[in-house]
């Protein structure tokens, strides 16, 4: 018999997501309950184009929002929104690590920064294909709020020529609008030891694995290998040492960023 834990059992898992379809994108109707407007920018995207980002704002979804938060509200609910990410796909055995600027977030005090209103992390082409195959448009309950995981079926094309989904997945606040983009890294065709995204970023296997335990925003989080390496190389030497950026300084007694006077 086949253990969830087991080599056997995570080759099923493989194959029968291999032999499943994955479902389309979810009308304004089957998503929300409250809202009576549709927000988002489907009427002026491109047809090929998945996500449609809200009409207010590029960083919230308006199928589920009006208008953005005010500075602090929008903090307090990027960090629920992470920590029931993390907690989500934990349940769910399915790895994941943060990257992009919620990794520098990490590299300063373990948390997101607070000029950012979105979160970027990434999985692995097997995650994502089992997260489509099986917890495609499901709603996660997370202290009392519910979040809707939500995957492209663009997915399957990892071709960054399909520059209008480059975003493989989305873990949506469904009261706030805000959400986390997951894009999926693959091996690079035709070279060894190289990864890819669809947005274009490449890196070195041996930068991004074997993943490394630590904590963020008050959950157990996987980091990149080379995490400040890969930090370095894309936001520039400085930003690992810089304690004054977008209107913020860092207070180094409270570790917190904190806006200017």
């Amino acid at each position: 018999m086949l253990r969830p834990q087991s080599f056997g059992f995570s080759v099923l898992l493989f194959v029968l997501a291999l032999l499943r379809d994955v479902g389309g994108d979810a009308d304004f109707e089957s998503v929300r309950s409250r809202m009576t407007k549709d927000s988002s920018g489907k009427r002026g995207d491109p047809k090929a184009k998945y996500w449609h980002e809200s009409t207010f704002h590029p960083h919230y979804d308006g199928r589920f929002a009006s208008k953005p938060l005010s500075y602090d509200d929008q903090k307090t609910n990027l960090s629920m929104l992470m920590e029931s990410y993390l907690s989500t796909m934990s349940d769910l055995g399915a790895e994941t690590w943060i990257m992009h600027g919620t990794l520098m977030g990490w590299w300063w005090n373990r948390k997101i920064l607070p000029w950012d209103s979105d979160v970027d992390v990434q999985v692995s082409a097997y995650t994502i294909h089992f997260l489509a195959s099986y917890y495609n448009m499901t709603i996660h309950r997370f202290k009392g709020r519910s979040y809707m995981l939500e995957i492209n079926p663009g997915y399957v094309n990892g071709s960054a020529a399909d520059w209008l989904n480059m975003i493989d997945g989305r873990y949506i606040d469904m009261d706030k609008g805000l959400f986390i983009d997951m894009t999926t890294v693959r091996r690079k065709e035709g070279s060894t030891g190289k990864l890819t995204c669809k947005d274009k970023h490449d890196y070195e296997e041996a930068d991004i694995f074997p993943l490394r335990d630590s904590v963020f925003e008050n959950k157990p989080v996987k980091i990149p290998y080379n995490y400040a390496w890969l930090l370095e190389e894309e936001y520039g030497k400085a930003s690992l040492t810089k304690t004054a950026f977008q209107g913020h300084v860092f207070n180094s007694g409270a570790m917190e960023w904190e806006r200017m006077k």
